[in-house]
């Protein structure tokens, strides 16, 4: 696998992973009906630094973005959002893309790195517990998850 920064033209590769995970409404606290448009515009926006995993094929089967999570004196503190294509979920991309992009959010400067609306019930959760990410708080039936009704979302923090 192959981590690398994103090109303008990978947007068509990442669509179709993003949309179906962002449909599926389990995971993102975005709109599932987003357009492909706007969610072009959210993940490749250019705050944004964008990485894509590609398999020993070339195909993309992963992607994250990296951005300032505050402006002005806050902006040293980062954001991230991150996809792997469902089809390929379990294999351990997730957690090199992770890697990948903690260290480049340091190297860009960042002292930490905060999620704002990580959903409870996501199985990611366990993996960023287990890269050292705290949850600081929980926003209590904040969404409304599609098999599990209401439940909360965390807020996450880690020191890079």
């Amino acid at each position: 696998m192959q981590i690398r920064e994103a090109a303008a033209d990978d947007w068509p590769r990442i669509w179709p992973f993003w949309h179906r995970i962002v449909a599926a409404g389990e995971t993102y606290a975005w709109d599932p009906d987003t357009s492909e448009e706007a969610a072009r515009a959210l993940w490749m926006g250019p705050a944004n630094r964008v990485y894509v995993a590609e398999d020993d094929s070339g195909a993309v089967v992963a992607s994250a973005y990296v951005t300032p999570n505050y402006g002005g004196p806050a902006a040293h503190i980062a954001n991230a959002g991150f996809m792997v294509d469902p089809d390929r979920a379990g294999r351990g991309i997730g957690r090199a893309l992770a890697g990948h992009v903690l260290a480049a959010a340091r190297s860009d400067g960042y002292d930490a790195m905060v999620f704002n609306a990580v959903v409870e019930t996501n199985p990611a959760v366990r993996l960023w517990l287990s890269l050292g990410f705290t949850i600081l708080g929980t926003v209590p039936d904040a969404y409304d998850h599609p098999r599990y009704g209401r439940v909360g979302l965390h807020v996450m923090h880690r020191a890079l």
